[in-house]
């Protein structure tokens, strides 16, 4: 389909609105006059229009463009489920931590870990970690961080292996943010400020200003403060900045870079716990985190990118990435037990029992990608290629703090490791204590290193975009990453270094037949492939998803292979106003690395597993009507471990898996002045266990071990628009004050609780 009307018509109308109410439009730059950049899109005749009318007023649902330069066709000529989470949407929504974000989506559900991970995003997508397949801007963005939103054009997540794209893991997809950029195309401020329950505050500032006429620079600022609604003290405090500047030299060539900061300082939750007796997570839990329990997450990246028009037909891409981030966190995990028959107090009785959960990494890297976009005719067919070649150093550094426990224990419980002093909060007729937050008073100090990880990468892949027929368009896409792997670690093992290299290969090959002008159909096979113990920062202990076996057989281990066949039709409607998407696919996962003995085992079995997950996914994004906006996604899947060391899993569910998801955000406008909607997010029942491996399950009861209760979460936004430069929003979070839980770790030990009930206002000032 030819969509290049309307990809104009939705870059520019967002380009105008997305931020700037009453935007300025500065004269169009001469080097924009063909090029696909976004800071080239300008203001067609409509757009202008709905500017005079709404200012920020219409909201943007839909893109026709992927933000990677790479994909070079319209989405709904893409052979891909990709879904693209826009602006305005996220605004609207009241969701602002990448993690909160994605978590409503269909397809995605959230992990959990220790040792350095246990709060930084972990994503799992159509049932495969995602925790080291997020980028921003087509670059990796390693390391367990917070991820906020305040700096983010828009979000785009990838289903299915990509490894063309994205290069090792993307076992299930990968997600992709899109930053703000400056632009000299035009001059425009905004400030929003938010209050609401839960002392929430929130302060945002976006400020693109063009210095001269190839020049610009664009200004984002954050910060925000709030306790976690339904759960008072347990505190949230973001602080960002970032600082994009652009320059065009010629008409030919150009600079963006731009500086990253955020410095994110929590006060964390790890929520309820799983009552095996019950079969369900304890509900109504009191806050217990001690007063010195943090979770510090600080980013800091330098990028710049360069493109170079050489010809009509020869455009060349680099993007250039140096960054650090450090997360380290010491929390407060609660369980119920039974304390000891010697305890003093209530022999015999039950209580709940805190527990520590701490660790600390930080992560260096480096990462370059350049590409050579060429048009070209050959054989007599019209081919779009792109020649890249990539390079990525990641360092991590991951240890433990070493901790002293001011007060002595008030209770004494049985464990692993036999009668221990614990740290009961209900006391012998199981009323809670005072002063909950001051039980343990823990001090601490950073501890050495248990893990020193160094992957570097050296990738070069080669796609191709081509017209075979009039109706019929095919990508072909080759990949081939070549790693050097280290990772010295310490542990119960004792001291090991493991150290190999590998040659990866993956492939891509799609076709989209257009039945008419408006819609078509496509298949797709796409690979990827998983490095032994996948993108493991945690060492060589494999019961927590590290390095599985010696040093000596991870070495000899093959990698795990992923591939992916989708049957697709994608549609525009409503006058081409509205994409509707679905898909039939299947993703097989062979030569899987499985765990053995308990669940702090460094063993495992080399290349054992085997899983399978299919399934069905709809969505659809844009505009109904002039007034009624959706973006809307639905999955039917299933998930099943087909070859295992252990038959006993055979047959039984992936871990962290929801067999079924469902999102959808309305947007109506009745008039001018005012616009309301609201998004419904629902997710089945999902189980616990290690990741990417079979679900807990108890042969005796013949009932998963751990679950997730399923849950649906509703949330209200109304807009009002008193000018075209001030804007009113009022969001109600969870209106109907359900507690759910989010996940599970593996244990049960902890279960994330999702926020509760909220109510903020926000007002939005243009300038």
């Amino acid at each position: 389909m030819n969509n290049k009307k309307i990809t104009m018509g939705a870059h520019t109308i967002a380009a105008a609105l997305a931020f700037g109410q009453g935007a300025a439009w500065a004269q169009e730059p001469a080097e924009c006059k063909e090029s696909n950049s976004e800071q080239c899109a300008m203001p067609d005749d409509d757009a202008i229009e709905l500017i005079r009318i709404h200012g920020i007023q219409q909201s943007i649902y839909r893109y026709d463009k992927s933000g990677d330069p790479r994909r070079l066709a319209d989405l709904v000529d893409t052979p891909q489920t990709i879904s693209v989470l826009t602006q305005d949407q996220i605004q609207e929504s009241g969701k602002t931590d990448l993690k909160d974000i994605l978590a409503a989506q269909a397809g995605v559900t959230l992990g959990t870990g220790e040792n350095g991970n246990a709060f930084g995003d972990r994503y799992i997508i159509r049932g495969h970690e995602a925790r080291s397949d997020v980028f921003v801007d087509g670059l990796r963005d390693p390391g367990m961080t917070t991820r906020e939103s305040f700096a983010t054009e828009r979000v785009e997540i990838t289903k299915g292996p990509s490894a063309t794209f994205a290069g090792r893991g993307s076992s299930g997809g990968a997600v992709n943010s899109i930053t703000k950029k400056a632009s000299t195309s035009y001059n425009f401020g905004r400030v929003d400020a938010s209050a609401g329950t839960d002392e929430h505050t929130r302060f945002t500032l976006d400020y693109n200003k063009t210095l001269t006429p190839d020049s610009a620079v664009r200004i984002n600022g954050l910060y925000a403060d709030e306790d976690k609604p339904g759960r008072e003290d347990i505190e949230r405090e973001r602080t960002g900045a970032q600082l994009s500047y652009v320059i065009h030299p010629t008409d030919k060539l150009s600079f963006i870079g731009d500086v990253y900061y955020l410095d994110a300082q929590d006060r964390p939750d790890l929520g309820s716990y799983y009552n095996r007796d019950t079969g369900h997570p304890l509900e109504d839990i009191p806050v217990y985190a001690q007063d010195e329990d943090f979770l510090n997450s600080e980013v800091t990246t330098f990028t710049l990118r360069t493109e170079y028009e050489l010809s009509d037909t020869l455009r060349f891409y680099n993007a250039t990435r140096a960054g650090k981030t450090e997360n380290e966190y010491i929390t407060t995990g609660m369980s119920g037990t039974t304390r000891a028959d010697t305890d003093p107090t209530a022999p015999g009785v039950d209580t709940l029992n805190l527990s520590t959960h701490q660790g600390w990494q930080d992560v260096d890297y480096v990462t370059t990608q350049f590409n050579l976009f060429w048009d070209t005719p050959f054989l007599g067919l019209d081919h779009r290629l792109v020649f890249g070649f990539e390079y990525t150093d990641e360092s991590v550094d991951n240890g433990t703090f070493a901790i002293e426990n001011g007060n002595p224990g008030n209770c004494l419980v049985s464990g692993r490791r036999g009668v221990s002093e614990g740290y009961c909060i209900t006391d012998g007729s199981n009323s809670l204590i005072d002063n909950i937050g001051g039980l343990i008073n823990r001090s601490y100090q950073r501890a050495d290193a248990d893990a020193l990880y160094d992957i570097e990468t050296y990738s070069f892949y080669v796609m191709d975009t081509v017209a075979l027929t009039d109706s019929l368009d095919a990508f072909f896409g080759l990949r081939s990453d070549s790693y050097d792997y280290t990772n010295a670690t310490s542990g119960r093992s004792g001291d090991e270094v493991y150290a190999f290299s590998d040659d990866l290969f993956n492939g891509h090959l799609g076709l989209v037949y257009a039945l008419s002008e408006t819609g078509n159909i496509y298949a797709s096979y796409s690979t990827a492939t998983n490095i032994n113990g996948g993108e493991s920062d945690l060492g060589a202990n494999c019961g927590y998803g590290g390095l599985c076996g010696t040093p000596e057989q991870a070495a000899q281990a093959d990698p795990e292979h992923v591939e992916n066949i989708e049957l697709g039709t994608k549609w525009m409607l409503f006058d081409e106003k509205l994409m509707a998407n679905a898909a039939v696919f299947r993703i097989t996962k062979s030569d899987v690395h499985e765990s053995v003995g308990d669940a702090y085992s460094t063993l495992g079995t080399l290349n054992t597993g085997e899983n399978r997950v299919q399934g069905i996914e709809f969505g659809i994004s844009g505009d109904i009507t002039e007034k009624l906006s959706v973006q809307a996604s639905a999955a039917v899947m299933d998930s099943e471990i087909r070859e295992s060391y252990d038959t006993a899993n055979v047959g039984l569910e992936l871990s962290n898996f929801a067999d079924q998801s469902f999102y959808l955000q309305l947007r109506y406008q009745p008039n001018e002045r005012f616009a309301f909607g609201g998004d419904y997010s629902y997710q089945s029942k999902m189980y616990g266990g290690q990741p990417d491996t079979a679900a807990g399950y108890s042969a005796e009861t013949g009932e998963y071990s751990i679950v997730v209760p399923s849950y649906q979460v509703v949330n209200l936004f109304a807009n009002y628009y008193a000018s075209e430069k001030l804007t009113f929003r009022v969001n109600i979070g969870n209106v109907l004050d359900e507690e759910y839980w989010t996940a599970a770790y593996r244990s049960g030990a902890f279960m994330y609780i999702g926020d509760g009930r909220s109510l903020t206002g926000t007002v939005s000032y243009a300038f």
